[in-house]
């Protein structure tokens, strides 16, 4: 039997304001809500916290001619986008299918659907763009096609129960990170002709994918190109991105297809590799909706920190 968990003040803390969060601003009316959004993201610009100055940094790599104003500016745009991804996360359970279907467009869908329609099973990847939970509902409700993801465990296990309640509430099944069922459960859906989204910009294992990211090493996930190849999935990259404060929009890029020769190493590296280039792609076009707070490039990872960067 394992240890229980050891629960801090601050875990209890952090776990109640995301409570007070899901509780509190779907009641609000919406302007207030999108007000407040704005004024949480200003303050936390302003404070030039370790989370800004992270984003700042990872955004120089995006933007690499951009000046110190710009990449201030970028920065500020940057976390008023992800305090709307909150905001809006928040109030989601609420919102109609109707008006998800009004607010999210999401361009060649077709890919996804036609493959699915054919009893092929979809592994779609994504970035940390925009909202993804959003999109993940546009799936369901607008789609009409449910799918699996994957969450990271959060500290403490209580908040990590209220992620995992929130999105199944959305109609996604959700499947923990660590643990060896998860990567079997995925591959049991794909070859089902299911589908499985996944946010694959950022490694959160020891075996990640080394790739050339905007001109410098990074680490990427594995994970998608190893089901492609393992069950036969269509593997395709997405990115959203912010257009206007009523609608988001998405692109679904064209598939990354199994090379014929090689190694399954080489084979995922090279797949992976397309996919960070697919994710650069619509990065470089919306750099404000990118939503890299943490470190992610190798260069910024300290030996002492590896298998720990999700800390940050």
């Amino acid at each position: 039997m394992s240890a229980p968990e050891r629960v801090t003040p601050k875990d209890r803390l952090v776990d109640g304001l995301y409570g007070l969060g899901w509780a509190g601003v779907k009641k609000l009316p919406e302007p207030v809500a999108v007000r407040l959004g704005r004024t949480i993201a200003d303050q936390a610009w302003k404070r030039r916290g370790k989370s800004v100055l992270r984003l700042e940094s990872n955004l120089a790599r995006v933007v690499p001619d951009a000046s110190a104003a710009r990449l201030r500016a970028l920065s500020r745009a940057g976390m008023r986008s992800y305090m709307r991804y909150w905001m809006e996360s928040f109030r989601l359970p609420s919102w109609t299918p109707e008006r998800i279907a009004a607010q999210v467009r999401i361009e060649d869908a077709h890919r996804i659907t036609d493959a699915l329609e054919s009893g092929r099973g979809v592994v779609l990847a994504l970035p940390h763009m925009g909202n993804w939970d959003l999109a993940g509902v546009w799936v369901t409700s607008h789609l009409g096609q449910p799918f699996t993801t994957v969450a990271e465990r959060l500290k403490p296990e209580s908040l990590y129960d209220r992620f995992v309640a929130y999105r199944e509430s959305l109609g996604m099944e959700v499947v923990p990170h660590t643990g060896g069922s998860a990567f079997g459960r995925l591959a049991r859906r794909l070859r089902g002709g299911g589908l499985v989204c996944l946010v694959a910009d950022r490694d959160l294992s020891a075996s990640g994918v080394e790739v050339k990211y905007f001109g410098e090493t990074a680490k990427m996930p594995a994970g998608p190109a190893i089901l492609a190849q393992q069950t036969g999935a269509l593997l395709l990259p997405a990115t959203l991105w912010y257009d206007g404060p009523k609608t988001m929009r998405g692109r679904v890029h064209p598939p990354v297809d199994v090379p014929e020769t090689g190694t399954r190493s080489e084979k995922t590296s090279a797949m992976t590799q397309a996919l960070a280039d697919a994710f650069a792609t619509g990065i470089a076009e919306h750099p404000e909706d990118w939503h890299m707070l943490q470190r992610l490039w190798t260069a910024d990872l300290e030996p002492r920190e590896t298998g720990r960067e999700g800390q940050e």
